[in-house]
């Protein structure tokens, strides 16, 4: 067996550097270390301060250098958090006293992260930062539980939306009519707590009860969970089945797919993959 050849780096001679009173953005990706990009690792190889989110796994921390400070910043819907604009100022604060200051964010900053909250926020009080993205859980967490955010037999197209506003309740901002008529698949961000007044939104407007969803909990992590059910099911298998955010979940007959591309699953147990999920004769690999 031929030993692996070792990738060529290019860091550090050509990265950028992570200069006193500066601030980076970053997207920890959706928990895995190995889809940190690689402005994200030389990042916290180099930050003085890391403030840091709820989400992004412990492991990516690891990689912090030593005498690094760590700084937790979590914000967890329905327990007590940090007032965003305290974050923010927070960041001004450790910048203006000369460290470098990484802020670390799960999945990517400006995705339904208030990555765009906190820079403004930098812009105004002119601390320089840099914008580094992360992979988003919506597509990332996805990959890792065998379901693709585009297909081509099933969507050429695909909605991302929040299942919670601001204040914690189901969005009144979103207009369901016409998400429910032209998203063939919808990709929801915290939206677990209100599943059931959302699905049965979408059902009043238009979608199949039997229409799949699936909830990827612990997304890309060791505690990886993954739900198939339906519209119609969704709110009582998830409360029969225990689990709890976070979770990302997708509604559309891409979770179908998944019978056939869930390689983390046939990986562990070496289970056989289905060649033809969609149960239709495939295409031809040059059509």
């Amino acid at each position: 067996m031929t030993e692996p050849i070792a990738p060529k780096s290019i860091w550090p001679e050509t990265a950028p550097d992570f200069v006193p009173g500066h601030v980076w953005l970053v997207g920890a990706g959706p928990g895995d270390p190995g889809l940190l990009t690689l402005h994200a690792a030389h990042a916290l190889g180099n930050a003085d301060v890391i403030v840091h989110d709820a989400l992004v796994d412990p492991r990516c921390l690891e990689l912090a250098r030593p005498g690094a400070t760590l700084e937790y910043a979590g914000k967890r819907g329905g327990k007590p958090s940090a007032k965003q604009r305290d974050i923010s100022l927070r960041l001004v604060e450790l910048a203006r006293s000369g460290k470098r200051v990484l802020r670390l964010k799960g999945g990517d900053p400006f995705v339904f992260g208030r990555g765009g909250e906190e820079a403004l926020t930098l812009a105004a009080h002119d601390v320089p930062f840099r914008i580094v993205p992360g992979v988003t859980a919506g597509i990332g967490g996805l990959a890792y539980a065998g379901i693709p955010a585009t297909h081509r037999d099933t969507n050429h197209a695909v909605t991302f939306l929040t299942g919670h506003d601001s204040g914690g309740v189901m969005p009144d901002a979103i207009d369901w009519h016409h998400v429910a008529k032209g998203a063939p698949v919808i990709v929801m961000y915290m939206a677990m707590k209100h599943i059931g007044a959302i699905a049965g939104r979408l059902i009043a407007e238009g979608r199949a009860p039997n229409e799949p969803v699936a909830f990827v909990c612990n997304a890309a992590t060791d505690r990886q969970q993954v739900l198939e059910t339906t519209l119609g099911r969704a709110e009582a298998d998830v409360a029969e089945s225990g689990l709890e955010p976070p979770a990302i979940v997708v509604v559309g007959e891409v979770v179908r797919l998944r019978s056939g591309l869930d390689w983390l699953g046939a990986l562990s147990s070496g289970r056989v993959l289905d060649p033809d999920p969609l149960g239709a004769r495939r295409r031809d690999e040059t059509g």
